[in-house]
């Protein structure tokens, strides 16, 4: 490898690549050198000094300017006088470093007598116990005895609400700045600061209301010590009684890996989600979580869930039995000939419901009237995959030389971890930012370049060939985010269509991290357009059977309506039949996401009541209309899936379900942050292989009223399932 620096840590020799910190480099060969202040995803600042180490460098001969060697011919290595810091001092040729020698743990030592002066001994009911690196290095590296007076403690305000998701204990904060640096280098939302000096120095919000950011559960997970708790998790278990289960997140296009952390509660007896935490997929989310995958989980136990089948009688639902329910759409569905069917599949189901719902009606019911919802999607998801990212993209890569055009797409509020990387890509490692939109977005500060046109004219700025897009052939990659606010079907068609084609005439198309990127609205859109296609829709039918419909838009007029669902929307309460679905909590499946990535998650909690798997309800009303299905679960309707749809061919649960070796390594062991639980147990997924599209631009149409008034997508501030959490939902406006 070019650029590979060798060097010896305690003896042990160790090749890295330049600029590796010296922390960095011990860690790749399983020395751990502690740390409070540093953490690899920021930038190092050397607060804490608990890294100190012991560096020494070739000795040169003055005259000669020659390295100097001993009678044996080994390299003679002239130590510094001084501890260096471990967290900001690069490696460099023939360096060699102590890390335990006397000097070092006295030092080690030194630093964890002074943190504790003033640090509460609150272990027992402190929500970090079991996962805190203060507790973990102190038994580790601390000195076992104090010679400060407990008289002489400070004693700081506790449970201060920075805002309505974080509090601070000021007592336990160790002032590292992990808080404040995450806030200002990852989120950029500047609202955490130091106020004040020596011991009368904390933490303190500037922002109103307070902590306003969307990444803020981020910095409890980074934290130390146990300064920064959630509103969510604060006092309701112990980290070591939580079981945890992977998981991914589907409340936008970007799929960010997540472990449900449950607990059973022992005033109900039920399993309960306590935490969401992030975890680590370094293609995907790395260790970061937006509030809402972080919070939202509320609705799994929400009481507006349904949980019995439910049939109309008398003009009003009633409770059923699921026998009783299948049985009436069965016959519904078999006995009336010439019947005018009609599906509708949401992108908020897994890919395993709408592939075997989708069989059902192709298939048994032979109805072509099977289409996905929501609607505007269907307009351009096959030019997005066609011309989406290659299968070994990296947004890491992506640096100097590349390009990242923004256009009628709102990164933070759409795709908040796609913001947090593509930032990155742009603020750290150089790449040029082009921004079009109709309105001002966060991204625009980060700009190179900024387009602006009438709303709904996003398509028509494209296709008129403007100078912002020109010059594209010289970049080393190209990638195109772009998303569908303001314009109807004809339009968002046109729109990925012409960037599209703007990539294939810069000679862009095709390379690994050089494509389109989609701001779909939830974790599957692209897995259901996939599976369903565009579809053919009907305005109206004898039996309309809708599965995770979210828009009432896109249901058709029917005489008899089935609605499969997880609440009583209002589509529900109009429907002659609703059957109780899972969420994701409940079940296996799998998600694709924005970039194609296909991924699984795993049920953490058993079934509420007698809610089935969307796909369990189509098969049984198959077999009641003759077929000979046997799925006997989840990971048999995938491998049933992948046969039939080219994209998914090769892939299967136990595939997915490799895990690949992440950097840094992070996990409950690992002195870097203490435990918080980032282990990738679950699976990073796979990304699928473009398919086939449209190889000429659509021309744009002219845009329609409803497509210029329809309200603009905000991740944060809307839906049905984000009003029923208990910390986010108050977010709604």
């Amino acid at each position: 490898m070019a650029d590979l620096i060798n060097l010896t840590i305690d003896g042990v020799p160790v090749g890295v690549p330049k600029g590796t910190l010296i922390v960095d480099a011990a860690k790749r060969i399983g020395n751990d050198i502690p740390v409070f202040c540093y953490h690899p995803k920021l930038k190092p600042v050397g607060m804490c000094r608990m890294c100190l180490v012991e560096i020494g460098t070739p000795k040169v001969d003055p005259a000669t300017k020659q390295i100097v060697k001993d009678d044996k011919g080994n390299v003679v290595i002239a130590w510094q006088p001084k501890l260096n810091t471990g967290c900001t001092t690069p490696v460099s040729e023939g360096m060699a470093v102590r890390t335990k020698t006397p000097v070092v743990i006295e030092a080690r030592e030194d630093v964890l007598e002074f943190l504790l002066t003033s640090h509460p001994l609150d272990c027992p009911i402190c929500d970090k116990g079991g996962e805190c690196p203060l507790q973990n290095l102190t038994l580790a590296h601390g000195p076992g005895v104090s010679r400060f007076d407990y008289a002489d403690k400070q004693h700081n305000d506790k449970h201060v609400p920075l805002g309505e998701l974080i509090f601070l204990d000021r007592e336990r904060c160790i002032q590292c700045s992990r808080c404040v640096r995450f806030q200002d280098e990852i989120a950029d939302d500047h609202v955490l600061q130091f106020h004040d000096r020596g011991r009368g120095m904390e933490i303190v919000t500037f922002s109103d209301p307070g902590f306003d950011s969307y990444f803020g559960g981020n910095t409890t997970d980074i934290c130390p010590v146990g300064a920064l708790t959630t509103a969510d998790f604060r006092f309701k278990a112990r980290p070591w009684e939580l079981k945890s289960t992977p998981s991914v997140c589907g409340h936008c296009a970007v799929g960010c890996n997540t472990s449900l952390n449950t607990r059973t509660n022992t005033s109900t007896g039920t399993l309960d989600i306590k935490r969401v935490m992030p975890r680590q997929n370094e293609q995907v989310n790395e260790i970061w979580l937006c509030d809402k995958g972080r919070f939202v989980h509320h609705y799994t136990r929400a009481a507006e869930r349904i949980t019995r089948p439910l049939i109309r009688k008398d003009g009003k639902l009633q409770e059923a039995t699921w026998e009783s329910a299948l049985q009436l759409i069965s016959d519904k569905l078999n006995t009336v000939p010439g019947l005018r069917v009609a599906g509708v599949i949401g992108d908020r189901v897994a890919n395993e419901d709408a592939w075997l719902f989708k069989r059902f009606l192709t298939e048994i019911v032979k109805t072509p009237y099977v289409a996905a919802s929501p609607a505007l999607p269907a307009a351009y998801a096959d030019i997005a995959r066609a011309s989406g990212l290659g299968v070994d993209a990296d947004f890491k890569q992506l640096g100097k030389g590349d390009v990242i055009v923004v256009v009628n797409g709102d990164l933070e509020e759409q795709a908040p971890v796609w913001f947090l990387r593509l930032r990155q890509a742009v603020v750290d490692r150089g790449a040029k930012l082009i921004v079009a939109h109709h309105r001002s977005t966060k991204m625009h500060r980060y700009a190179h370049v900024i387009a602006r046109y009438q709303p709904g004219l996003a398509a028509q700025w494209v296709a008129s060939n403007p100078a912002e897009l020109q010059g594209l052939k010289d970049a080393r990659n190209v990638v195109m985010v772009f998303g569908d606010d303001t314009l109807g079907p004809p339009n968002a068609r046109a729109l990925a269509s012409g960037l599209a084609a703007v990539l294939r005439e810069a000679g862009q198309a095709g390379k690994s991290n050089s494509g389109l990127l989609p701001l779909y609205p939830h974790g599957n859109t692209q897995g259901v357009y996939d599976v369903v296609g565009a579809g053919e829709r009907a305005q109206t039918a004898d039996v309309a059977w809708l599965v995770g419909v979210g828009d009432a838009a896109d249901a058709p007029k029917a005489g008899f309506t089935i609605v499969s669902e997880l609440l009583m929307t209002d589509l529900a309460k109009s429907a002659d039949v609703v059957l109780p679905a899972l969420s994701a909590a409940e079940r296996d499946g799998t998600l694709t996401s924005g970039d194609r990535r296909v991924q699984r998650f795993y049920a953490a909690l058993p079934a509420l009541g007698e809610a089935k798997p969307d796909w369990w309800a189509a098969q049984e009303i198959a077999k009641r209309m003759g077929a000979n299905w046997s799925f006997p679960d989840a990971a048999a309707v995938f491998a049933d899936m992948a046969a039939h749809v080219g994209p998914y061919a090769g892939l299967s649960y136990a595939g997915l379900a490799k895990t690949e070796a992440q950097w840094p390594p992070v996990g409950r062991d690992d002195l870097y942050y203490g435990g918080t639980v980032y282990d990738n147990m679950g699976g990073v997924g796979a990304r699928t292989s473009p398919g086939e599209g449209p190889s000429d631009a659509v021309a744009p149409a002219e845009p329609t009223m409803e497509a210029l008034t329809r309200p603009q997508p905000a991740l944060y501030r809307s839906g049905e399932l984000t009003r029923l959490s208990d910390v986010i939902g108050k977010r709604l406006v």
